[in-house]
This record gives C-alpha cells, structure tokens and sequence, in this order.
C-alpha cells in the first residue's frame, strides 16, 4: 500500500493497493499523479506544478518490511519579469516582477541616489522596483543586477 496525501486547504489523496492492484484519487488535480507507475515507483510527479501546489506532501507506504512515513515540503520558486527603463526626470527604473521570493536588486556603479518599493500581490508573489536616479551622474551608462532563487540577470542602458 502506497497513499500520498497533501495537507493544505484542499486535501489530496492518491493511493495504491497492489494486492487488489488498485489506484484511487481523492481531490487530485489530473496534474497530480504517479511518476512512472506506483507498481515499479511510487513517486509523486506534480506537472506543470504552480503556486497552488505548494504544501507538505506525505508519503505512507506498508508492505512486508512494515510502516514508512516521509514528509516532503514543495515550494514553488517563480522567476521574475525584468525591465529596465528610465523617465523624463532622468530616473532609471529596473523592475523585477511577480517573483517569489522577491528579488534583489543593485546597480552599477553603486549609488546613494537609488530607492526601492515592493508590491505583494495576493497569489504569493512580489513585484520589487528600484530607482536610479543619474541626472547629476557623467557615467555613460547604467547597469542593473537583478538577483534571484531561478535566475540572474543583467540590464544595461546607456545614459
């Protein structure tokens, strides 16, 4: 016997029974099932996995050797959108968008002019937007460093 259930505020069951050689699913998405076969190997396999799904996954499997319990945590880590672009006051805007975690973000050169906001947005993910201000700046160009869990990435805009 093989059962892996998500804790959360919808539970999800999916089991199997080799002696009656018998699969069920009790408020599973379709994206939810078994890796391979629960025959040859009984590993959860979420596809395409989203925000959602995160949760504690428990494993409980009895057969002749006894009992297992495991518990895996899923976190779902989401790449931001990066933009950068400047205003007419001479403000450069490097964004990173619906990320989770949120990202970090830092210039070059370095700059004691630079500010940041960030936005929570209800499905779990942060927009960060940092402000460069350059208007009293000779450098020829801006680069900005979003830093991130999925990613990294480098803009650069001339000035």
């Amino acid at each position: 016997l093989v059962t892996w259930k998500r804790n959360g505020s919808s539970c999800c069951c999916l089991s199997y029974r080799r002696d009656h050689n018998k699969t069920s699913r009790l408020n599973c998405s379709e994206r939810i099932t078994w890796k391979y076969s629960p025959v040859s190997d009984p590993a959860l396999r979420i596809y395409p996995v989203n925000l959602g799904d995160e949760g504690i996954y428990t494993c409980q499997s009895a057969n002749s050797e006894g009992n297992f319990h495991f518990l895996s945590t899923l976190t779902v880590i989401v790449p931001p959108t990066v933009t950068l672009t400047h205003d007419k006051s001479r403000v450069a805007v490097c964004q990173a968008s619906a990320g989770k975690p949120a990202a970090d973000i830092s210039w070059i050169p370095a700059s004691n002019h630079s500010s940041e906001e960030e936005f929570h947005h209800p499905n779990g993910t942060v927009t960060r937007v940092s402000y460069f201000g350059w208007a009293n700046s000779s450098f020829p160009s801006v680069t900005c460093l979003v830093t991130h869990a999925a990613m990294n990435q480098t803009l650069v805009m001339d000035l």
